[in-house]
């Protein structure tokens, strides 16, 4: 009798200690996830992502329609990697969880940091997952111990605004916390009360990482001085989120009546927007072509260039992630790309040849591009410019220099070195952006080749092709 009473009170202790994980996740999940939706774990092996895992598992089997798996990214940081991996791996097994291990290899001497690398590496990883959802188990405390790390760095109020519970990623599964609303404490007692094994990556226990400092020595006396600390911090962070999107909003707004002919932002109709506004749009111009958030000094001084700038001069304001231009008075932000190749490649057939950031793709067409006879004879090749070649582009009219085509198309300097060229022999056939030759042009039912320049997954890359086409009277891959 006495073993009855202890099992039942031991199970009314577990289902007390899942019920607020267990209601949190179910309501975040049905809001959001399709019936049989695939959703994957970001899984350390330490204690909250063993608790969101084994959650996960506890309404699968009660119910919730979703295909669970996991991911665990090994970073070989630690002489314990593989042991971790090892119980991954195990638990995965003993909930009939499928595993994906990755390993990363994460540069000790990068100037981002070596947290910094890893994170970049780790969600590198995430996003090439197949699943349709990728869940991290961060939690309340998290997210306070995030709001106030970034405030004492300087965040305005997107950093302010800490982890968002769901954000897409591109060309993989769209992220999701679900646990933001959980504290820490809690999680605990979910772990202890069903017997949870669990990881400990002794790293967090050096206090010599600034995150670290604050999660074990800063946040305790805080809450200690401030009780519900952690809970404020964490409200204060979704009244931020709120904010900064009314602010991404007016970003947007202004962005929209600063916007020339080329959907490119006119300095002049810039530089007479209020300060703050200013510099809250290039903020926004900045993100959503890949930079990182710049500080105060930088911001600053840019827009005391671009504020000073003659209007027909060109400027460039340098970053770590890339390069902000003003040419013929409009803005380009331009982020960190591959460069060309610097030698040519041979074309002997193939649908696509890499070029840069994208690639070259050849398309079989009739009456379009360069007519396929003329691709039998010599070398087919690409190659970047090598200075003082010439198209003819119109067969009405005389071949012209390079130089005057780009200019003509407003293909911006910085780009010209970047642009296929294709030959065949001895002769310019093609360039990307501008078009074909005028000598290689395939006729009206004749067998042709059209080439086109793209991004990897599929976009135009040569965004001043529409100039190119009213420059050059051709048609523009």
């Amino acid at each position: 009798m006495a073993g009855s009473k202890n099992r039942h009170a031991a199970e009314a202790s577990q289902e007390e200690a899942a019920a607020p994980i267990l209601h949190t996740l179910s309501a975040f999940l049905e809001a959001r996830l399709l019936p049989g939706a695939r959703l994957c774990v970001g899984f350390s092996g330490g204690v909250d992502s063993v608790v969101l895992l084994h959650a996960l598992d506890c309404l699968r089997r009660s119910g919730l329609s979703i295909d669970l798996s996991a991911t665990h990214v090994h970073h070989g940081l630690s002489s314990n990697a593989d042991a971790w991996s090892g119980f991954c791996r195990d638990f995965c097994r003993d909930h009939a969880v499928p595993l994906e291990i990755t390993r990363v290899e994460v540069p000790r001497t990068s100037a981002e940091g070596l947290e910094a690398a890893a994170r970049r590496l780790r969600h590198a990883a995430f996003s090439a997952s197949p699943a349709d959802w990728l869940a991290l188990a961060h939690h309340r405390d998290d997210q306070a111990e995030t709001v106030l790390f970034r405030l004492l760095r300087g965040a305005g109020v997107a950093g302010a605004a800490g982890m968002p519970a769901e954000r897409p990623q591109p060309g993989g599964p769209r992220l999701i916390r679900p646990l933001l609303d959980v504290s820490r404490s809690q999680i605990m007692r979910y772990a202890e009360t069903h017997s949870l094994a669990w990881v400990e990556d002794e790293s967090n226990a050096d206090s010599h990482y600034r995150r670290n400092h604050l999660r074990r020595e800063v946040m305790p006396r805080l809450e200690g001085h401030f009780p519900g600390a952690v809970r404020a911090l964490a409200r204060a962070a979704r009244h931020f989120a709120e904010a900064a999107e009314l602010v991404e909003e007016l970003a947007k707004a202004d962005r929209a009546t600063m916007a020339g002919d080329g959907g490119r932002i006119d300095v002049a109709r810039f530089n007479a927007l209020s300060p703050a506004r200013a510099r809250n749009l290039l903020r926004s111009e900045l993100r959503a072509n890949g930079f990182r958030a710049p500080d105060a000094r930088w911001l600053d001084e840019a827009l005391r260039q671009l504020k000073t700038a003659a209007a027909a001069a060109q400027t460039c304001i340098a970053t770590a992630d890339g390069e902000v231009h003003v040419y013929r008075g409009e803005l380009y932000a331009l982020a960190q790309r591959p460069a060309a190749a610097s030698l040519a490649l041979s074309w002997n057939g193939e649908s696509a040849l890499p070029w840069g950031e994208g690639r070259v793709r050849f398309v079989e067409r009739t009456g379009k591009g360069i007519t396929r006879r003329m691709l039998a004879g010599p070398r087919v090749f690409l190659r970047v410019r090598q200075g003082g070649e010439r198209l003819r582009p119109d067969a009405r009219r005389p071949a012209r220099t390079l130089r005057n085509l780009l200019q003509e198309a407003a293909v911006p300097p910085w780009e010209r070195a970047r642009l296929p060229l294709l030959w065949c022999g001895e002769r310019l056939a093609w360039v990307g952006g501008l078009g074909v030759d005028a000598a290689f042009a395939c006729a009206p039912g004749e067998q042709g080749v059209e080439l086109l320049w793209e991004t990897g997954d599929g976009r135009p890359l040569a965004g001043y092709a529409r100039l190119g086409k009213q420059a050059a009277g051709t048609t523009t891959p």
